[in-house]
């Protein structure tokens, strides 16, 4: 298969697991089609094939291949700068269902690792060469994959919550019952337990939220949204969590490991939160279904 101008093009295999990473790294090339991503259609020009070759290189199962199977999609543009201080570290892993990872700069020329990429040494270096890196944080067990093997390889602490202590049981710091704690300087750590038991975000600079699987930005409903037909622990705990939580959090960037990024003004972002918080209050258990998550 080509594209119309006869060059190789673009297509998604049948390993595809409906994450959604793909679509949000390349909108409107990339869309979701029957419970699974499809290429909508071929990218035009170089900016739409970077585009392409992000969302193919930050694929966890590597569904989206180009039809010629060249095996490299081009040059690797991770870590993706967001912003002058948080970048996407790309190359999800399957062993953390596909989430995305961020590195966050700090003050003094450190980074703090967020969640995790895929392990590679030669990924690990490339991160490093951002600034050393500090803190690996997790935000809750499913996320915990190549924690303690990035920690180590950086010489970095590595951080959990001890509700979900269990998947990471070497972590060097373990966050304790409901009280926020001070990673670093502007950098604060929220146990939010409801998606897991020991779930947490971490808010930098009363500008970024790192919310894990806790809420994200649907695209479907143009809001925050809970994954409540994805809640391991207890959705009620969650929505109980939002409500001690939600006044305190002041942040303009939502970047959660499943689901859309968003950046808001900080006025506008605590509004929709606080809109999330009273619709939470009357969500009820549900069996787990991951064709009913609103991406």
């Amino acid at each position: 298969m080509t594209d119309d101008a006869g060059t190789p093009g673009w297509y998604v295999d049948d390993r595809c697991t409906n994450c959604d990473v793909a679509r949000q790294l390349a909108p409107g090339l990339i869309g979701e089609v029957a419970g699974r991503s499809e290429v909508l259609r071929p990218p035009h020009g170089e900016a739409e094939e970077r585009m392409m070759r992000a969302a193919a290189l930050a694929c966890h199962t590597r569904s989206l291949r180009r039809t010629d199977e060249r095996p490299d999609p081009g040059p690797d543009p991770f870590p993706l700068a967001l912003d002058d201080t948080v970048l996407l570290c790309g190359h999800n892993s399957r062993q953390t269902a596909g989430a995305n990872s961020y590195l966050v700069r700090r003050p003094g020329g450190t980074t703090t690792m967020i969640d995790t990429p895929r392990w590679s040494e030669p990924l690990a270096a490339r991160y490093e060469r951002l600034g050393p890196v500090t803190d690996v944080l997790l935000t809750h067990r499913d996320h915990a994959a190549h924690g303690r093997r990035y920690a180590d390889r950086f010489g970095a602490r590595l951080w959990i919550h001890e509700g979900d202590l269990d998947a990471a049981p070497d972590a060097d710091r373990v966050l304790r019952g409901d009280a926020s704690v001070e990673v670093s300087v502007g950098l604060l750590a929220h146990p939010l337990p409801g998606h897991t038991r020991g779930s947490v975000l971490y808010i930098a600079d009363d500008r970024y939220c790192f919310s894990g699987d806790s809420f994200y930005w649907s695209r479907t409903t143009d809001d925050l949204e809970v994954a409540e037909s994805v809640t391991w622990y207890s959705v009620e705990v969650l929505a109980a969590s939002l409500a001690r939580t939600a006044g305190r959090l002041r942040f303009e960037w939502l970047l959660p490991g499943h689901g859309d990024r968003k950046r808001l003004p900080a006025g506008q972002m605590a509004h929709r939160l606080r809109a999330l918080t009273d619709r939470a209050r009357s969500m009820r258990p549900r069996p787990i279904d991951f064709t009913a998550v609103r991406w």
